[in-house]
């Protein structure tokens, strides 16, 4: 069902005009647009770097690895899910994964930028997009599944998007989240991508029981690699005025071969039941209460 950021009202109707009060998103080329004043820009990132994510982020081993992850989960969790949606979506990488493997979805992708959503509509024709600030969700009780993946960091706001999440969500449905980890392993990357946070496990599974869901399932991952990264912001706090926004992306390829299998052998453990304590990223599954 939709909601009229105007009036609030809820309606269902193939379109957007609000049958109580005549209001409708505008299109911006072609997208409709719940939140034009920050299409953009307006702060959590910055819209310039969606060219470049694009490019390198199809051959990253961390991309890559974390999209086999939020399959598995999805399909895990949600096997029968008939309408999916990806608040976030940025350049649609974890999009174009679903659409491949589950083709029988029917996807949803918004951005609160239009430059990333131009990537977007390029890798992954078929799916649904718009322009949203995740604060305020022009939906309720729509989706059997919605996913969030690295985006809560960026907005000050969490626990607002993670209760408008709920309401968007269906009785019986699943949220998807993946977010960094560990305060102290803040470093230049996480100001270059205008995070406001790392989490703890107790902060983000608080946050999301909070919100009203239930936990199914919390794990740390990216953890085989966890002293790399540590590693590599001791590095960076030594190297401040050299600091390369892409260098983590663009890694030697027998490396980044290296490090796809490690975090494949870390699946392989969440898939057989284990939670791992630590690792540089955590994956949060939780259901919504049925009615």
């Amino acid at each position: 069902m939709k909601v009229c950021l105007q009036c609030e009202n809820f309606f269902s109707s193939a379109d957007w005009a609000c049958p109580s009060c005549g209001y409708q998103p505008e299109r911006l080329n072609g997208i409709e647009a719940h939140a034009s004043e920050f299409a953009h820009g307006g702060g959590g990132f910055k819209p310039e770097y969606f060219s470049e994510l694009s490019r390198l982020e199809a051959g990253n081993f961390w991309f890559r690895a974390r999209n086999e992850l939020i399959l598995w989960a999805l399909r895990t969790y949600k096997p029968n899910a008939g309408a999916f949606l990806e608040v976030g979506c940025g350049t649609g990488f974890v999009l174009s994964g679903i659409a491949r493997a589950c083709p029988e979805i029917a996807l949803n992708g918004s951005e609160i930028f239009l430059a990333g959503l131009f990537h977007a509509a390029k890798r992954v024709p078929s799916t649904h997009f718009m322009q949203m600030d995740a604060r305020r969700v022009p939906f309720v009780e729509e989706f059997d599944a919605i996913g969030a993946f690295d985006v809560l960091e960026h907005i000050e706001e969490d626990e607002t998007v993670l209760a408008q999440l709920h309401n968007a969500i269906k009785p019986s449905g699943v949220l998807l989240l993946t977010v960094p980890q560990h305060p102290r392993l803040w470093s230049a990357s996480d100001d270059y991508a205008c995070h406001v946070r790392r989490y703890t496990r107790v902060e983000i599974e608080q946050k999301v029981l909070t919100a009203g869901f239930e936990l199914l399932r919390s794990s740390s991952f990216v953890t085989s690699l966890l002293p790399v990264m540590m590693l590599s912001r001791v590095l960076q706090k030594r190297k401040t005025k050299d600091f390369d926004p892409a260098g983590e992306l663009k890694i030697n390829a027998a490396l980044n071969k290296v490090f796809y299998g490690l975090m494949m052998l870390e699946l392989a453990g969440i898939r057989l039941g284990m939670n791992y304590p630590v690792g540089g990223s955590r994956l949060v599954v939780a259901k919504k209460q049925s009615a």
